[in-house]
């Protein structure tokens, strides 16, 4: 229902407009609030590396940090992750993540980034803490906060806008109505706009998800997806459709497809129940990482990759190197909180 309505395919978003004044209206004044320094932003004491987005949903936002993370790891930058951890609930905050820390502590995501990357992940609601945190524990070269665009408390040097290409911003309307967080308007101030699927705009980079082979959960095998038999295939992300759409693209016909809300929180028994014996349950990575305790045999889940094209990453990669440490810092923040 919240598809059509985001998408303009159903007119019931008109009862929800006095909503998305409110949630603009609110908006403006906290950012006004930071612009005008009413309230004060914390500047870490190294780069800090912005990755979000203007939309609510799946945009394909996590498996571009973990990009990003990998790519300046094989550069030679010891490199950091922070997240608010939303799904998770720990005891306290800030929680750095380690591999006894489960996604019901931190949240499916920056357990999905510490398992892909080995890089250091902490996790708490205000993001600065969690950079204290890992400072306290690592030495680093970059910051990378996985979401994050529109916490302003956090002062930051390059911000990288992940878009779907093929929803792109709905029907254009803020929260509830409408996806959008921002206004389309604020990607004039970001570093980079990547594309995620469909036509790439002029200056946007396009990004798309590559599939690898599923991996089963109890043997750790590693099989083509098409190879597969009786496939159930089952998504708690932000766009489930995208993963079930992947299947198709890759010839993969599932029997039953279940979409959860993203986050959501498994149980044996709930999971259990989605297939048979005879049949394979297929979930996302992310979904994964919610699940290794308590997988089955005929289980497995399937890894995607994002890929650029090679001149576009390079040169972005640059950019964001001209911040390393060492390298002085030319007001960019400055200019992008001013132009917001």
């Amino acid at each position: 229902m919240i598809e059509r309505i985001w998408s303009g395919q159903s007119r019931f978003y008109l009862l929800l407009v006095p909503l998305s004044w409110v949630y603009s209206l609110i908006h403006w004044l906290i950012f006004t609030s930071y612009r005008l320094g009413l309230r004060s932003r914390w500047r870490a004491p190294l780069p800090v590396i912005v990755v979000g987005n203007l939309t609510a949903g799946g945009n394909g936002k996590t498996p571009l940090v973990i990009w990003l993370v990998k790519q300046l790891q094989q550069r030679g930058y010891r490199v950091g992750v922070v997240s608010r951890g939303y799904g998770g609930k720990a005891p306290g905050y800030p929680l750095i993540v380690t591999e006894k820390i489960t996604a019901c502590q931190a949240g499916d995501e920056p357990v999905l980034i510490f398992q892909r990357t080995g890089a250091a992940v902490a996790v708490a609601p205000k993001r600065a803490d969690a950079i204290v945190a890992l400072l306290s524990q690592h030495v680093l070269d970059f910051i990378i906060t996985d979401d994050g665009l529109q916490h302003y408390a956090l002062q930051r040097d390059f911000e990288l806008v992940v878009i779907d290409g093929v929803r792109r911003f709905g029907n254009g309307w803020r929260l509830p109505a409408g996806p959008m967080r921002e206004s389309h308007a604020r990607l004039n101030s970001v570093n980079a706009v990547i594309t995620n699927g469909g036509i790439a705009h002029q200056g946007e980079i396009p990004m798309t998800l590559t599939a690898g082979y599923a991996i089963n959960f109890v043997t750790a095998a590693r099989m083509p997806v098409v190879q597969l038999h009786h496939v159930v295939a089952m998504a708690g992300i932000g766009y489930p459709q995208r993963f079930f759409l992947t299947l198709k693209n890759l010839g993969v016909l599932p029997e039953k497809t279940y979409a959860f809300p993203d986050h959501q929180r498994y149980s044996f028994k709930q999971l259990s129940a989605l297939a048979t014996w005879q049949q394979t349950l297929l979930m996302t990575e992310k979904d994964a990482v919610k699940c290794r305790a308590f997988a089955l045999p005929n289980w497995w889940y399937l890894p995607v990759e994002a890929e650029l094209p090679p001149v576009q990453a390079e040169q972005l990669l640059l950019n964001i190197e001209a911040f390393r440490p060492g390298t002085p810092v030319l007001g960019t923040l400055t200019a992008v909180s001013k132009k917001v």
